[in-house]
């Protein structure tokens, strides 16, 4: 990729001018150049022009340098301003129509990641908050896979301890068999579940933590369905607290790690644990006064058995109401040996019409679910907002944007451009007139500002998937895809394709091939439809 050679390349130049290694950055650039870097300004040895003017004159005698870029430029305070050279991008074209669904991928590696999201407990139905994790953990997942990695999707199910024994209670109260508590689910859903299994709750009236698991295990179906076959959000393992944890000696296998570390301290009757020591803002509870394991605890002891089926690396995302468990969870994950371990936070989810929050959920009451939302709109539509916007935002969600058939909608004028090339192609008949799989078509051709544009961005979707994969962060690729759709539909409106000159026809047929293979591989990761027609 020729951001890898650029990098690589400033990094020769700067230590043969002035004896330095550092960090720098090279950004793909806007009309300013392709590529932009701050290297220059990064060395703080005098003016950082000069710099930068000595710099672009190393670059200058490099083969693999002046192959890739056409025109270097200066700009203030010291930018690096670079353009592709036209070789390059005509023999990405190439490599884009030989490789088909494999461009941009990497080759597989041996290390595993697992990816555990969602993971809401089975006490009631999903909320936006969860369907938000439940889509940015599939693609990043995808991302991930694509980039090499062997991944694992978790959904970790909290069958087990004090949020069950409450839904046990709560359906108890449902059913007037005891008093009502202020900490009790409430809802239509706990009254529902609780009057159609009036028999079973009088069954456990003195076993609640028993009902809560009946209960739960009914959430649970409820909640598998609506995410693998309602949002099409893929999981590898479904995870219970009670089987793989506690009843397969997770927690004491994890209490002895970390005591022998010399990490444990008793204090008030408690079992504290030194997270301090990893980064924590204080030491942690794993066993209360009156004996029980807290959740820390059993989380910690799931960090341990993931570890034990070979995963080094370890991505948690988790809900808003999370946002304080991130220190001590990764300090576990330190203890226990995982070579990497992140903890992403993904923000609350209001949904607006008309500038207005909208109350959608007929049955909860208290607030929206993920099941309304994907009753009322589009999975794409849903899938694509939720994707558009960063996980340490918060998030207002356009109900009446996303149910527009219109080129405002986001998803609508992406997958209007795959369309299009779709549509482009059946009418040029281009397997059996144009062989474009051949080298005799002349892509030097390709020469007008709207040709090379799109060329240009087709070359930057290896570097956008890698950076997504560096900075788990998907919405590199919906902001991609909204790019790349703007650039092709500008292309389709300024240049003609059927009508011109046979060898010209040929090889914009063979950009608008490209095209519609970057479109297909980068729904494929977003998980978005190729529709053949609108």
């Amino acid at each position: 990729m020729v951001r890898n050679i650029l990098r690589q390349e400033i990094k020769k130049a700067i230590k043969k001018l002035f004896q330095k290694e550092i960090d720098f950055d090279v950004f793909a650039g806007d009309k300013f150049g392709d590529y932009a870097s701050n290297a220059a300004m990064v060395l703080k040895t005098g003016n950082p022009i000069e710099a930068a003017e000595k710099i672009a004159a190393e670059l200058k005698k490099s083969k693999k340098f002046s192959w890739s870029v056409g025109k270097t430029e200066i700009a203030n305070p010291g930018f690096l301003n670079f353009w592709l050279s036209e070789k390059v991008l005509q023999n990405e074209i190439k490599e884009i129509l030989k490789q088909k669904e494999k461009y941009g991928a990497k080759n597989k590696k041996k290390e595993k990641i697992q990816v555990e999201f969602v993971s809401a407990n089975p006490t009631g139905p999903l909320t936006l908050a969860n369907g938000r994790g439940g889509f940015f953990g599939d693609v990043l997942a995808n991302v991930l896979e694509f980039q090499g990695w062997k991944i694992e999707r978790e959904y970790y199910i909290n069958d087990t301890g004090n949020q069950i024994l409450t839904l046990g209670k709560s359906i108890l109260a449902a059913n007037s068999l005891i008093e009502e508590e202020k900490n009790f689910y409430k809802g239509g859903y706990i009254k529902e579940w609780a009057k159609k299994h009036k028999t079973i709750s009088g069954k456990y009236q003195n076993n609640p933590l028993k009902l809560g698991q009946s209960a739960a295990k009914d959430f649970l179906e409820a909640i598998k369905k609506i995410l693998t076959e309602g949002a099409k959000i893929k999981f590898d393992r479904w995870t219970s607290e009670d089987r793989q944890i506690h009843k397969k000696s997770f927690i004491k296998k994890v209490l002895a790690i970390f005591k022998k570390a010399g990490l444990i301290r008793k204090k008030d009757g408690a079992l504290w644990l030194e997270t301090t020591r990893f980064g924590d803002d204080k030491n942690r509870v794993l066993i209360t006064q009156d004996g029980f394991p807290t959740y820390f605890l059993a989380d910690a002891g799931h960090y341990l058995e993931t570890k034990k089926r070979g995963f080094e690396q370890k991505i948690n995302i988790m809900g808003p109401d999370h946002y304080g468990y991130v220190k001590r969870i990764q300090a576990a994950a330190k203890i226990i040996g995982f070579k990497k371990s992140e903890a992403i936070i993904t923000q609350a989810v209001r949904l607006m019409s008309r500038g207005r929050e909208v109350k959608m959920s007929k049955r909860a009451g208290e607030f929206v679910t993920f099941e309304n939302l994907l009753k009322e709109i589009n999975l794409d539509a849903v899938r694509f907002f939720f994707l558009m916007h960063s996980t340490d935002t918060h998030m207002d969600f356009d109900l009446d944007l996303a149910k527009e058939r219109s080129m405002k909608n986001p998803v609508y004028y992406v997958q209007y451009a795959a369309v299009r090339c779709q549509s482009i192609l059946r009418k040029s008949k281009i397997n059996s007139k144009f062989k474009i799989f051949k080298s005799k078509i002349n892509l030097n051709l390709l020469n007008t500002p709207a040709d090379i544009n799109l060329a240009r961005i087709l070359a930057q979707f290896p570097e956008s998937v890698e950076e997504a994969a560096e900075k788990y962060n998907p919405q590199i690729l919906t902001r991609y895809s909204t790019d790349l759709a703007r650039i092709f539909h500008n292309f389709y409106e300024k240049e003609r394709i059927i009508g011109e000159k046979p060898e010209i026809t040929a090889a914009r047929l063979a950009l608008i091939q490209a095209a519609l293979i970057i479109f297909k591989n980068t729904f494929k990761i977003l998980g978005v439809s190729l529709l053949k027609k609108m």
